[in-house]
This record gives C-alpha cells, sequence and structure tokens, in this order.
C-alpha cells in the first residue's frame, strides 16, 4: 500500500522541508536584526519575512489536504505535480515577498492557481467515487468508451 501513495508522500515530505526552511529564514533574520522572540516587529525586511512565512504556514493545511484528496480520488500523479508547482510558486511567493511588497503576487496568483485545480481534481475525484460506489455509474468508464 505505501508504494501507492509514494509520490503523494514524497511531495508532502518535501514540502514539510520547505516549510522548515523558511522558519529557518525567518530565525536567520530575527539574528541579523536582533530581534528576539515573541517580538514580531522591527525593519521592513524582518517583518515582510516574518510574514512570508506565516502565510506559508496559515496555507499549509489547505495544501496537504488537497494534495492527499486529489491525489487519493482522481490521480497520484497529477496531483504530485501540482504540489511540485504549488511548492515551486510559494519558493516565489515567499523570497518575492521578503524583497518587496509587491514581490510577493506573483508566486501568490500561481500558488491561489495550483489550489483551484488541486481542489478541482478532487472534487472531481470524490464526485466520481460517490457516483461509482451508489449508483454504479463511472464517469472516468463512460469517458474511456466515448473516447
Amino acid at each position: 500500500m505505501a508504494g501507492d501513495l509514494i509520490w503523494l508522500a514524497a511531495v508532502s515530505l518535501l514540502s514539510a522541508c520547505q516549510q522548515c526552511h523558511f522558519a529557518w529564514l525567518v530565525g536567520r533574520s530575527r539574528l541579523k536584526h536582533k530581534i528576539m522572540p515573541p517580538a514580531v516587529s522591527g525593519p521592513p525586511e524582518f517583518e515582510r519575512t516574518f510574514r512570508a512565512q506565516q502565510n506559508c504556514v496559515e496555507f499549509y493545511p489547505i495544501f496537504v489536504v488537497t494534495l492527499w484528496i486529489a491525489g487519493w480520488f482522481f490521480n497520484q500523479e497529477i496531483a504530485a505535480i501540482g504540489g511540485l508547482i504549488y511548492m515551486f510558486a510559494r519558493h516565489k511567493y515567499f523570497h518575492g515577498y521578503a524583497e518587496s511588497v509587491k514581490g510577493r503576487l506573483t508566486g501568490f496568483y500561481l500558488n491561489l492557481v495550483v489550489l483551484m485545480f488541486l481542489i478541482a481534481l478532487g472534487t472531481t475525484g470524490i464526485v466520481n467515487s460517490f457516483l461509482d460506489e451508489y449508483l454504479d455509474f463511472n464517469i472516468g468508464k463512460k469517458l474511456r468508451k466515448l473516447i
């Protein structure tokens, strides 16, 4: 069974490492600007780095849930690719925001597109599973017959 989920697990672990890296960058920024916890205000460079990391943390549960549902109910490989694109978007967002407030926008918009994509895949997969389980109607099988 574990082999069936290897791509989702790999992307999840990689994304957790990315979250750790972002937290480490905030710690480095704290040292650079001499800002001791629990303080969260300081020079604009620190505040942007801190807010970028906090935003990544706020979106992380949404990402993990949509990644796994899309992979489990729709297609693991497509969901994993979406997860990698999401991580790229988060990288652009974090580092863009650390540079300037406007620098976050490209990564943020790409991030939203990927999340909507994963939600759509997950919803499609759940609806198809429901129809197949309770109404004996499988959209995927019907489409394959048409093609």
